[in-house]
């Protein structure tokens, strides 16, 4: 088993474009973590830093106690999968998979039973014989993985591995890849995507980049349920979490925040005599309001609806500028464009943010 530690970690590429600004996170043992964030957050430099493909311009990583910032990759006991599949055309799949323990001059029998063993774990001892070209996308990318697991690492690197998969097989890879997760518990897994499905569902805890840095760690459910500020609530969770401008009305163990938009709107985030009259950003996600005939939260009229089949999103008009609000409301609902519907939402699921910051963190 081995941790990670990343001790203000920075990439500069030129001595003045930098792209990684105080990097520090402590991976423990065993655990998957996965890495999500925009496009050119640093989500793969960072994952091709610690592989030891790009060089650490600053700060320090550790895997398993040992500083290898100038350790080369194949010395880190690290092994990567990446985004393309990378296999040699004229190799069958065996010898894919074995490659890489011919070059270490393993004995034929070693070889055998790790090609064999994870063959076995990932479905694959029918296609063993057969070249990539004879093997569908989401097999070819199980041999690339079977190609790591051989070599028996003590971390495995996944940079993306199933952007290149249609979306019925990412969702049977992804599965493949948990069942593998739980097949070897002792082995630890970094994690890179854009996915949030992949994040969510896979991941012990999860890392969000932004702006050169971290934005937040913390377990899927945290982040969801208790984002520390507008970018991680936004980013995580599909459609994205609203957000309303108001001004704190009532403080106390409740807080009450007139919209500007004319609702109201009860949150159990606490706060002090001194935030009355604040301005704040009111966060609610699109699958917590539901419908009312009381006060309403948000009332706006309908201007398209997507009826996906276990859930209905309805899109209300925005002014010019503005992201529309968006509600996701369970079933099936016709008829609603150009209907003023009003909205609510229960206190334990209303978000308040001052400052890009969450009440909850200052």
């Amino acid at each position: 088993m081995a941790g990670l530690k990343l001790r203000d970690v920075e990439k500069t590429y030129g001595g003045t474009v930098n792209v990684l600004n105080d990097i520090n996170l402590d991976i423990e043992a065993g655990e998957l973590i996965v890495f999500v964030g925009p496009s050119g957050c640093g989500k793969s430099t960072l994952l091709r830093m610690i592989a030891g493909l790009e060089k650490i311009t600053g700060g320090t990583l550790e895997i398993d106690g040992q500083v290898v910032n100038d350790v080369p990759p194949a010395q880190r006991g690290i092994a990567m999968v990446f985004q393309s599949y990378a296999l040699y055309p004229h190799m069958t799949v065996r010898d894919n998979m074995a490659f890489a323990l011919k070059l270490a001059k393993k004995t034929p029998a070693e070889i055998d039973e790790a090609v064999n063993r994870a063959a076995k774990m990932l479905q694959l001892e029918p296609y063993l014989d057969r070249l990539p070209k004879a093997l569908s996308g989401g097999q070819r990318q199980r041999v690339a993985i079977g190609r790591s697991i051989v070599r028996d690492p003590k971390v495995f690197l996944f940079d993306e591995p199933l952007s290149n998969l249609d979306a019925a097989l990412r969702v049977a890879t992804r599965i493949e890849i948990a069942q593998l997760k739980e097949s070897m518990p002792d082995r630890t897994m970094i994690y890179v995507t854009h996915d949030q499905v992949e994040a969510m569902t896979l991941a012990s805890r999860i890392v969000v980049l932004a702006n050169k840095g971290i934005a937040q760690v913390g377990t899927p459910l945290e982040l969801y349920e208790r984002p520390n500020g507008e970018f991680v609530a936004q980013f995580i969770g599909s459609p994205s979490m609203n957000l309303l401008p108001g001004e704190v009305i009532a403080t106390g163990a409740q807080t009450t925040v007139r919209l500007a938009g004319g609702g109201t709107a009860v949150s159990n985030v606490p706060t002090k005599d001194a935030d009355m009259g604040l301005k704040v950003k009111v966060g609610i996600r699109p699958e917590d309001f539901t419908q009312t005939t009381g006060e309403a939260v948000f009332s706006g009229e309908v201007a398209i609806t997507e009826a996906l089949g276990e859930v209905t999103l309805l899109y209300f008009v925005a002014e010019k500028g503005e992201d529309p609000v968006i509600a996701k409301l369970p079933g099936i609902h016709t008829g609603m464009r150009g209907q003023t519907v009003p909205l609510t939402a229960v206190p334990e699921k209303v978000h308040l943010f001052a400052d890009g910051v969450s009440l909850l963190y200052r």
